[in-house]
């Protein structure tokens, strides 16, 4: 009973951190990035908080309630759970403020679900280079920039680029997902980042598919991260929108040597579409298996 109560308490004081900030006005948060330098009050959260909240996952992603999983009953362990939840993401409304990624065009919930997934597989100790995160933004056109790859640890937007999305998906939307095969559809889901290759499209990544059902079969339909000449703003004037590939993430040929490099080696990538079925059911998501 004491366990419970505890927790109860943490999670209250969590809650109150959180969700009631002081308010500021054009001023310089305390990390001295200028973020909040605006013309409109903006949510202000202290570097204490911040540490509180993004350092848990970004550092450690240890359970928060690690007293109730050694040992309570399966009511306090489903309340530490939740709680867990809430937590990561009140981590993502953090960091997607104090990065201003609304303002870079990011998608608020495809952040939200890549930090609960990022937060799982540090968990699971599957990310070797957690210091970066790469978002492609499904939800949005490709006529758009809507590829993000971040630092984590020095919060803040590194790359945004054009991303295509699988022939078979949708023309200017992404709209259509499978993992067979064949399919020449793109494949949502988290991937882990593996090592480099020169192949027909200049320096590749290889990416393996870490989401069950989802976007496993990517190493059998050799999924890759390239650069093509068919991502570009010339492209699309010529053809009024971005070109297609077989399913690859493929990124504008001028700037994948920067990227591939950056996020190469053990990083964590997240493919988003607001698609119910994928968000309810995966076990990356949802820290299920």
């Amino acid at each position: 009973m004491r366990v419970l109560t505890n927790l109860v308490f943490k999670v209250t004081l969590s809650s109150m951190i959180v969700t009631a900030p002081s308010m500021i006005t054009g001023s310089k948060n305390d990390a001295g990035y200028g973020l909040f330098e605006k013309d409109v009050p903006m949510p202000y959260y202290s570097s204490s908080v911040i540490k509180k909240f993004v350092s848990h996952s970004t550092l450690t992603a240890a359970p928060l309630f690690p007293e109730v999983k050694e040992g309570a009953t399966a009511v306090a362990f489903s309340s530490a759970k939740s709680a867990e939840i809430k937590m990561v993401i009140n981590e993502a409304v953090i960091l997607y403020d104090y990065m201003s990624l609304e303002k870079a065009g990011l998608d608020e919930k495809a952040f939200e679900y890549a930090w609960r997934g990022y937060h799982n597989l540090l968990k699971k100790g599957l990310i070797r280079k957690k210091s970066v995160l790469s978002i492609c933004d499904f939800s949005q056109s490709s006529c758009s920039k809507r590829m993000y790859v971040i630092d984590i640890r020095h919060k803040r937007l590194l790359y945004r680029t054009f991303v295509a999305h699988g022939q078979n998906s949708g023309d200017e939307f992404a709209t259509s997902f499978s993992n067979q095969p064949d399919s020449y559809k793109s494949s949502l889901g988290f991937y882990i980042t593996k090592k480099t290759y020169f192949g027909r499209n200049g320096l590749s990544l290889r990416i393996d598919g870490v989401d069950t059902g989802y976007n496993d079969m990517a190493g059998k339909r050799n999924i890759v991260l390239h650069g093509s000449s068919y991502v570009s703003t010339r492209y699309m004037q010529d053809f009024g929108t971005l070109g297609t590939s077989q399913g690859c993430p493929a990124v504008p040929s001028a700037m994948s040597p920067r990227i591939i490099r950056t996020v190469k080696n053990g990083s964590c990538l997240f493919i988003y579409h607001p698609t119910p079925i994928y968000l309810e059911n995966s076990s990356i998501i949802n820290g299920n298996g």
